[in-house]
C-alpha cells in the first residue's frame, strides 16, 4: 500500500520543513501525482494532486495535527497525527491547516489539488465556462434597462463575488481562440504609410521638387561651388544639407492602438483583482498567470511602436472584419459585460477553491438545451428577463441549482399547434390520491430539465387533467463515461455481484424509471452524459414512451447536441400524429380514470373467446331485448337470429354504440323481470333484413318493412352458468308497454343486478 507514497514538504514560518506523507489506499497508479510548478501555475492548481472518490492515509510528525473539513479529514483515534483523507466528490484546491497538538496554533497551511476522475476535465471546465460566459454576455447585450449600464466593478467587494467576475473574464481571455487572434495580429499587423521629414546630405537629393529647389536657393550653411560645376553658372553655393520628405510603414494605426488599449485594460483589471486575493489562493495564481500572458503580448516589439489611442474606432472595417482583430473586438465588447456579471449559482462551482465540473456541466447543459429549444420553438418569454436581473452588486445571473426556471413557447407543424415549456429544476410535488392533478403520485421528484408539450387549445392545467400533456425529463451525469457506468451490466449475475461489493451501477436507470413511472404524464426520461454512446429503449412501438441516455460532450466541434435535436423533432412529429398509439392510449386513460370506479364484479365471467382476451365487463355491451314468446321465440332459438323493429313508431330501436356494438343478448318475455336467457352475439354489429327476407326465413307475421337482425348463439355451459338477472333494477329499464323497447347496458351494470 505504501509503494505509491508521496511526501509533501511544507514550509513553516521559521523556514524549516514539515513532511506530510500521503499514500493511496487503492492500487490506481493515477490516484496521486505531483505536477510541475509551471503546469500548476498555468492551470491555477496546487502541485500535489489527489483524485476524487479515492481514499488516502496521511502521516505527520508526532505532535502535529491535520485540520480541515471533518467529512474529508478523519484522524485516527490511536494516533491523531495520522488519519484518512476522503475527498469524495470534491474537486478543486483543498486547503488544510497543520496545527500544533499542544497549543492548537496553526503552524502551516498545505494545499492539495483534488482532480476530477475524467481525464479531460480541465478542457471541459474551460470550454463550459467560456460557453456560459458567451451566452450570458449575449443575454446582457439584449438587456436594455438603463440600470444595466450604470454598474461598475467594485473592487472592494468580497473575494467570492470578485472571483466570480474574474472567472467570467478568464473564460474569455484564457482561450486558444483569443490568444491565436493576438498572435495573428502580432505577426501580420495592419500598417499604414506615414510621411516624415529628415535632414539629409545635399548629395542624397534624388528628386528636385519645388521644396528642394527653394532650399537650394535659401537654405544657410552653404558650400561654395568649384569652378566648372554644372550649377556654377546659376549659383555660387549650395546648402550642405536639405530637408527631404520621406514615408515609412508603421503599425501605429487606430486599430492597433485599440488592440493595445484593450490588452492594457484587461491587464489592469486582473492586477486590481489579484490585489484582493490571498497570495496562496487559486484565484491569485489564476489572475497572476493571466497577467503574465497579457504582459507577454504587450511586451512584443510591435506594441512598443504603438501610441495611446485618442478615439476608439469601433466602426472600423478592419476591427469588424479582419481575422484576429474581429475576435479581439468581440472579447472587448464582452469584457465590460462579463465584469458586471455576478452568478448566484457560481458558489456551487468554484466556492472556496472548489472546481465542481459536474455541477458546471449541469449549468452548461441548461444553456445548450435552451439554445436548442430557441432554435426549434418560438419562445414567447424572453430568456433575458428570466435569467438576468439587476441587483445591488451588479447584474445577476439567476441560474442556480434548485431554482425553478420555466421558459414557454409554441410550435406549429403538421396541422397541430402546441404549447411547450422548457423547465430547469421543476419540482413535481407529491399528489398521491389527487388524480388527475399534476405531479408525482409517490414522492416529490425534481429532474434537472423537463420539456413539456400539449395542444395549444388547452391550458396547461386542462391538458394535465385530460391526459393531453407529455413530459420529457433529462438528468445531467458528468462523471459517467459509458452506458454501462450509467445503467450497469446486462448480466444479472454480474449485477448481483456488484450489489454485494457496493458498486451497484443501475441506480441511474432506476431513477429514470422513477421519473417515468411516478411523474404523471411522463413519456420519457433520459440521462445526458459526456460519453460516446447513446442508448434508447422504447416502451411499445413508438419513440415514446421511452428511457435512455444521450452522449453530450462539452467540446466545440462534436458536442452530440444534434442527437437530442433529432430526438426532440422526432417526438414533435410523433406528438402531432393524431392517430398514434400514445394518443389513443392517453384518451383511454382519461376516459377510464375521469371518474372513480363505482362497481365491483367478482363473479366468474368468460376470460377468452376464440383464443383471445375478452373485453373487460365495463366495456362489454349487453343488449336487453324483448321476445313475445310462442312461435316468434321458437323462431329466434331455431334460426339463431334476433330481430328488432326499425321505424319511427313506438317500440322501435334507437341506435347507439352500445346497441350496435353489443356482445351479448339477454332476452326477457312479457311480464318477466328476472331472466337468465343470455346469448352471445356472434357478428360484429347487426344487419338489416327486409320483411320479404324474414318471410323467406319463415318468420311469423312480420309487420314492419325493415328489421335490425343480430346473429346469436347460446352461450357455453361454463359462461354465466346458472345466473339470473333482475332487469327491473337496471337504470335503463322502463316498465309497462315501454319494457318491450330494447336497451343496452354494460356487463358490469348487468352483474350488479344478478339475483
Amino acid at each position: 500500500m505504501t509503494e505509491n507514497k508521496k511526501t509533501l514538504l511544507v514550509t513553516v514560518p521559521d523556514g524549516s520543513k514539515i513532511g506530510l506523507d500521503i499514500h493511496p489506499e487503492s492500487a490506481d497508479p493515477d490516484s496521486i501525482d505531483v505536477i510541475t510548478e509551471a503546469e500548476a501555475e498555468e492551470n491555477g492548481e496546487a502541485e500535489f494532486q489527489l483524485k476524487e472518490e479515492c481514499t488516502y492515509e496521511y502521516q505527520l510528525p508526532d505532535g502535529l495535527l491535520l485540520d480541515g473539513d471533518s467529512r474529508i479529514v478523519r484522524p485516527f483515534k490511536m494516533n491523531p497525527s495520522s488519519g484518512r483523507l476522503t475527498p469524495g466528490i470534491f474537486v478543486g484546491t483543498l486547503k488544510l491547516d497543520i496545527i500544533d497538538d499542544t497549543t492548537l496554533e496553526k503552524e502551516a497551511e498545505v494545499a492539495l489539488e483534488v482532480r476530477s476522475k475524467k481525464t479531460g476535465y480541465r478542457t471541459d471546465y474551460r470550454n463550459m465556462l467560456e460557453y456560459i460566459t458567451g451566452k450570458c454576455t449575449d443575454l446582457l447585450m439584449q438587456y436594455t434597462s438603463p440600470a444595466a449600464q450604470s454598474f461598475q466593478t467594485d473592487f472592494s467587494e468580497d473575494a467570492q463575488t470578485l472571483y466570480q467576475r474574474f472567472a467570467f473574464i478568464k473564460s474569455i481571455l484564457d482561450t486558444d481562440e483569443f490568444q491565436n487572434a493576438l498572435q495573428r495580429i502580432i505577426h501580420s499587423p495592419v500598417t499604414a504609410w506615414v510621411s516624415y521629414q529628415e535632414e539629409s546630405d545635399v548629395r542624397s537629393a534624388k528628386r528636385m521638387g519645388r521644396s528642394v529647389i527653394r532650399q537650394f536657393a535659401s537654405r544657410k550653411n552653404r558650400i561654395k561651388l568649384p569652378a566648372g560645376h554644372p550649377l556654377s553658372s546659376v549659383m555660387e553655393s549650395i546648402p550642405a544639407s536639405i530637408i527631404i520628405a520621406k514615408k515609412k510603414d508603421t503599425p501605429d494605426t487606430p486599430e492597433n492602438r485599440f488592440i493595445k488599449h484593450a490588452l492594457e485594460e484587461f491587464n489592469y483589471f486582473c492586477a486590481r483583482l489579484r490585489a484582493k486575493f490571498d497570495p496562496d489562493s487559486r484565484a491569485y495564481k489564476e489572475a497572476l498567470h493571466l497577467e503574465e500572458i497579457l504582459e507577454g503580448f504587450l511586451s512584443h516589439s510591435v506594441f512598443k511602436e504603438i501610441s495611446r489611442p485618442v478615439t476608439l474606432p469601433l466602426n472600423s472595417p478592419v476591427l469588424q472584419r479582419k481575422e484576429g482583430y474581429r475576435e479581439v473586438l468581440k472579447v472587448w465588447l464582452m469584457f465590460d459585460l462579463a465584469a458586471k456579471l455576478v452568478w448566484k449559482g457560481g458558489e456551487d462551482v468554484y466556492e472556496a477553491g472548489k472546481r465542481d465540473v459536474a455541477v458546471l456541466y449541469e449549468y452548461w447543459l441548461f444553456f445548450r438545451l435552451l439554445e436548442l429549444c430557441e432554435s426549434i420553438f418560438d419562445i414567447k418569454t424572453a430568456p433575458v428577463e428570466e435569467l438576468i436581473e439587476p441587483t445591488r452588486d451588479g447584474l445577476s445571473l439567476k441560474l442556480k441549482a434548485g431554482k425553478h426556471i420555466p421558459l414557454q413557447g409554441t410550435y406549429v407543424s403538421g396541422g397541430r399547434r402546441l404549447n411547450i415549456e422548457f423547465s430547469y429544476n421543476r419540482t413535481f410535488s407529491e399528489t398521491a390520491g389527487k388524480y388527475p392533478a399534476s405531479g408525482s403520485w409517490t414522492r416529490r421528484m425534481r429532474p434537472d430539465y423537463t420539456l413539456s408539450m400539449w395542444p395549444a387549445d388547452f391550458t396547461q392545467k386542462e391538458a394535465e387533467n385530460q391526459e393531453l400533456i407529455v413530459h420529457i425529463h433529462f438528468d445531467a451525469k458528468y462523471k459517467m463515461d459509458s452506458v454501462k457506468d450509467l445503467f450497469g451490466p446486462d448480466d444479472l449475475d454480474e449485477e448481483k455481484n456488484e450489489e454485494r461489493q457496493g458498486t451497484y451501477k443501475r441506480a441511474d436507470l432506476l431513477k429514470m424509471h422513477a421519473y417515468k413511472d411516478a411523474v404523471r404524464r411522463t413519456a420519457g426520461a433520459y440521462v445526458l452524459y459526456p460519453g460516446d454512446e447513446s442508448k434508447q429503449w422504447y416502451g411499445f412501438h413508438e419513440i415514446i414512451p421511452g428511457l435512455g441516455a444521450f452522449a453530450v460532450k462539452p467540446n466545440k466541434s462534436h458536442s452530440g447536441i444534434a442527437d437530442i435535436q433529432k430526438f426532440i423533432l422526432d417526438v414533435l412529429d410523433h406528438f402531432t400524429n393524431r392517430v398514434s398509439q400514445r394518443e389513443r392510449l392517453s384518451y383511454r386513460l382519461y376516459d377510464i380514470h375521469k371518474t372513480n370506479p363505482e362497481s365491483r364484479v367478482h363473479e366468474p365471467l368468460p376470460e377468452t373467446y376464440l383464443g383471445s382476451r375478452v373485453i373487460p365487463p365495463s366495456d362489454t355491451s349487453v343488449l336487453v331485448g324483448y321476445s313475445p314468446g310462442g312461435a316468434k321465440y321458437d323462431w329466434v332459438t331455431k334460426n339463431k337470429l334476433y330481430n328488432v323493429r326499425m321505424d319511427s313508431a313506438r317500440g322501435s330501436i334507437r341506435l347507439d354504440p352500445l346497441k350496435t356494438g353489443a356482445s351479448y343478448l339477454l332476452l326477457h318475455q312479457e311480464g318477466q323481470l328476472e331472466t337468465g336467457d343470455i346469448w352471445r352475439i356472434t357478428e360484429e354489429g347487426p344487419r338489416i333484413f327486409s320483411k320479404k327476407e324474414l318471410l323467406a326465413k319463415n318468420y311469423p307475421d312480420p309487420s314492419q318493412a325493415y328489421y335490425l337482425v343480430y346473429k346469436i348463439e347460446k352461450v357455453g355451459e361454463m359462461e354465466f352458468s346458472g345466473m339470473n338477472w333482475d332487469i327491473s333494477r337496471l337504470e335503463a329499464y322502463k316498465s309497462g308497454r315501454a319494457s318491450a323497447i330494447p336497451f343496452a347496458v354494460t356487463l358490469a351494470e348487468l352483474m350488479r343486478v344478478r339475483v
